[in-house]
């Protein structure tokens, strides 16, 4: 009997590469390079460099060609936080559509990344002038706002060990619905970060999935099906 958390991830679009679009999109490349010609400016960034810090004033808006890209926020107290990771046609940095003066987070490149940049006054233009573009770029955000309420109802109400089983089945989905291994890999800190817990809890719950044999856990991440019995039973 297939549960109702299997039929969720399975109609949901999930990466299969660097060069396919990723499980929010919904304004492709194609698309967007159309819609954009002649208003943006394209930038390649290495693995590890910034895009912006947090704190830096927003006034573009960011689309991925290829790569990946990660939000980090630092408190106060300088203890920082993995927020969000985007890929291949995902937009980041939008808030500056609603007049915020300054970034929340940092935007780091996680692999070689390639993005187009939009000041944020002629994508505010595009959004006017095409209408077919707005429509979808509306229903990436709003797909987006759903995505992040379902993690903070995750954060809320399960386990440490109930959000690592869901996001490792989220990272190991492709579109069709079939398995495949995390890429490009993730490390035990990232998932601490994502998960929000402690690196040797995720490493005790990595170990444990792996003797149940709910995963291949040998420098890549290989999910079986069986790991949504984490997510779906106490």
């Amino acid at each position: 009997m297939v549960t109702p958390d299997q039929k969720r991830i399975n109609s949901r679009k999930w990466p299969k590469g660097e060069e396919t679009d990723s499980a929010i999109t919904s304004v492709d490349r194609q698309t967007f390079l159309a819609v954009t010609d002649g208003a943006r400016s394209d930038l390649k960034l290495a693995k590890h460099e910034v895009v912006f810090r947090q704190g830096a004033p927003a006034d573009a808006i960011f689309y991925i060609k290829t790569g990946r890209i990660q939000l980090t926020v630092v408190s106060v107290h300088g203890k920082e936080a993995i927020i969000a990771f985007f890929g291949p046609g995902d937009f980041f940095g939008e808030g500056c559509l609603a007049d915020q003066p300054v970034r929340l987070a940092s935007a780091i490149a996680t692999t070689a990344t390639n993005i187009a940049r939009i000041e944020k006054d002629s994508m505010v233009r595009l959004l006017h002038e095409r209408k077919e573009f707005s429509e979808r770029f509306m229903a990436f955000l709003v797909t987006r706002n759903i995505q992040v309420e379902a993690d903070l109802v995750d954060q809320l109400f399960n386990s440490s060990e109930k959000r690592l089983a869901r996001l490792l089945l989220l990272a190991n989905f492709n579109k069709e619905g079939e398995l495949r291994p995390i890429v490009p890999k993730i490390s035990q800190e990232v998932l601490a970060a994502r998960v929000g817990t402690t690196r040797s809890r995720i490493n005790y719950f990595m170990n444990k999935f792996r003797r149940l044999g709910l995963i291949e856990y040998n420098g890549t991440v290989k999910v079986h099906t069986a790991l949504l019995n984490i997510i779906v039973h106490d």
